[in-house]
């Protein structure tokens, strides 16, 4: 197997779990549970995989692999909602074992909640891709943890705020107290995933090393971060 070869399978598998998990934490984020003292969207569930692949693809494959995939992605969860909402104008036969109401009650996503999403998703992959490398052109190949937390704990701050804030705030479901309440739980939520998952982070690392081999892989990642620095700088 070629390194060509392998680089291709090592995105594709990344971009796989990136897409499949930011697709799946919009379609599920209408239930709502409780966790301790957080009041939490069933969504957040799969987004620390989508943490694990956005600080992967940078490390490898540079700002233009995650923009680019951040941009199909959004155009997938579109997709999504609108395969959804022409389902929902389809009656359901009289037999379904699913009513309408049942289906809407699951799917039903407000305007507001499917923009919400989507524009949080963009705008905070977009701050996270800036920051890591902000922080990569500052400490070199060392820090994994730093540029990978610190993007992170900054652009779900935004996420965070710009989501709740456009789905319920402005269209006036909820007061001000109530969306800072909501909205803090959430990104405590996330930043204290962001922390506990560093590990997997490095085994994620690790393995693609050896999948590559580590003289490819230092040097896959050096041609990223030669491209992708020369926009920081």
């Amino acid at each position: 197997m070629g390194i060509q070869t392998r680089r291709d399978i090592v995105y594709l598998a990344l971009a796989g779990f990136f897409v499949t998990n930011a697709i799946l934490g919009e379609l599920t984020g209408g239930k709502l549970f409780t966790l301790g003292p957080f009041t939490l969207s069933i969504g957040v569930i799969p987004w620390p995989v989508v943490f694990i692949a956005t600080d992967l693809i940078n490390e490898y494959f540079g700002r233009e692999g995650v923009k680019r995939l951040t941009f199909m992605t959004i155009a997938l969860i579109v997709y999504a909602f609108l395969v959804i909402f022409f389902a929902m104008q389809v009656s359901a036969a009289s037999f379904s074992p699913v009513s309408d109401a049942q289906f809407y009650a699951v799917f039903g996503q407000s305007l507001w909640i499917i923009v919400g999403s989507v524009i949080a998703f963009a705008v905070s992959q977009l701050v996270d891709v800036g920051i890591f490398w902000v922080v990569r052109h500052r400490t070199g190949e060392r820090y994994l943890w730093m540029r990978a937390t610190g993007s992170t704990v900054v652009s779900q701050l935004i996420d965070s705020i710009v989501i709740i804030g456009i789905a319920f705030w402005l269209p006036g479901k909820v007061k001000t107290s109530e969306f800072l309440t909501v909205a803090i739980s959430n990104y405590s939520f996330k930043l204290i995933i962001a922390l506990g998952i560093t590990p997997l982070l490095y085994a994620g690392h690790a393995a693609i090393d050896r999948f590559l081999g580590v003289e490819e892989a230092h040097e896959l990642v050096e041609q990223s971060a030669k491209a992708s620095e020369e926009t920081v700088m």
